[in-house]
């Protein structure tokens, strides 16, 4: 049983990771599409995907590993 809650914790926290990754991505992408007056929908999307991205890593690095 404890294999088993281990090995979920751990797609848990891969999964989240990898969220994590894509979105900070997919974030860096759109930050490319701003103008350079920075009024159009880039610049408003890409800080909030690069910070949340930032967020979602740190809670899949705290996540704890399970019960000893």
């Amino acid at each position: 049983m404890r294999r088993v809650e281990k090995k979920g914790r751990w797609k848990l926290r891969a999964y989240l990771f990898g969220s994590g990754l894509v979105m900070l991505a997919v974030g860096f992408i759109v930050l490319s599409q701003i103008n350079p007056r920075g009024d159009n929908w880039a610049s408003i999307l890409s800080p909030i995907l690069i910070i949340s991205s930032y967020i979602i890593i740190a809670i899949s690095l705290l996540v704890k590993g399970g019960r000893k």
